[in-house]
């Protein structure tokens, strides 16, 4: 079976199967993909529920083409374990220090986590998620979810997807298409907001499938850069205590606040491509 075929095939089925949570899911939620972005109140269930399948029909793809779910590039040993802990710990970090290069430089302004909460706490679209727990709690949530949806990213594109390409194209290209795709699916959940970060979006992708060769094909040291990544930018976003001075354009901090759809953004996830070489050799 062609290989466009067979990755075609695997979204499709993972479509179907999780239209009849999402068709109703999106009715309670009031979800109108074609209208308008999501917001996090309807994103959390309706990326729970997609990926909560994922396992399943990444199992079932590795049945059907009679190989171990190994084969996806991850296992629980120790060696897996100390890559995602090292990964995450490089990406958490690595974040820490590009936002502080930037207070450094006066185009953004910290506040205090608890100033920030109480901040938070007035908008009632925030009050609900704040009031629950304090901030620690609403860190360790932030970060098993971290975990959780960057393990689950990284089986799928860096793992199914990117094995099914590397047997029609050349790795280069095969983690260019991967990682396109990766970025385009990303508008399902933002729509348009979401253009402006295609570009780091894509570029991330391609940092991440640099992980996985480093790591010699386990996705451990991807994952843990993922999730590093995403419990730090999820952390700031639910507990605010960043905000940009405007005394540096847009293009270069990030449109909109979100740092990959700016310069300093790609600049961050290229050097980060570096050290993963320099870390390989």
């Amino acid at each position: 079976m062609p290989v466009a075929v067979k990755i075609t095939v695997f979204f499709l089925a993972w479509l179907l199967l999780w239209l009849p949570i999402a068709i109703p899911l999106g009715i309670v939620l009031k979800w109108n993909p074609f209208r308008e972005g999501t917001s996090a109140a309807q994103k959390l269930p309706l990326v729970a529920s997609l990926y909560l399948l994922a396992p399943g029909i990444l199992w079932g793809a590795a049945i059907l083409e009679d190989q171990s779910f190994s084969v996806y590039g991850f296992v629980w040993d120790v060696d897996t374990l100390q890559s995602l802990g090292l990964g995450w710990l490089l990406g958490g970090a690595g974040l820490v220090v590009m936002f502080l290069g930037q207070w450094r430089l006066g185009w953004l302004q910290f506040r205090s986590p608890v100033t920030a909460l109480e901040t938070s706490a007035e908008d009632a679209a925030s009050s609900s998620v704040l009031s629950s727990g304090s901030i620690v709690q609403v860190s360790l949530l932030t970060l098993v979810l971290a975990f959780w949806i960057s393990v689950t990213e990284e089986l799928v594109f860096r793992g199914f997807l990117l094995n099914q390409l590397y047997q029609g194209y050349e790795p280069l290209w095969a983690a260019t298409i991967a990682s396109l795709i990766f970025a385009l699916l990303h508008l399902v959940w933002e729509g348009q907001e979401n253009g402006p970060q295609l570009p780091g979006l894509w570029l991330m992708g391609m940092v991440l499938t640099l992980a996985r060769w480093v790591d010699g094909g386990s996705l451990g040291l991807a994952c843990g850069l993922h999730a590093g990544w995403v419990w730090v930018i999820a952390s700031l976003d639910t507990v605010p205590m960043l905000s940009y001075t405007g005394k540096a354009p847009e293009w270069i901090t990030g449109i909109a606040g979100k740092p990959l759809a700016g310069l300093v953004g790609l600049l961050f996830l290229l050097v980060t491509a570096l050290g993963l070489w320099v870390l390989h050799f």
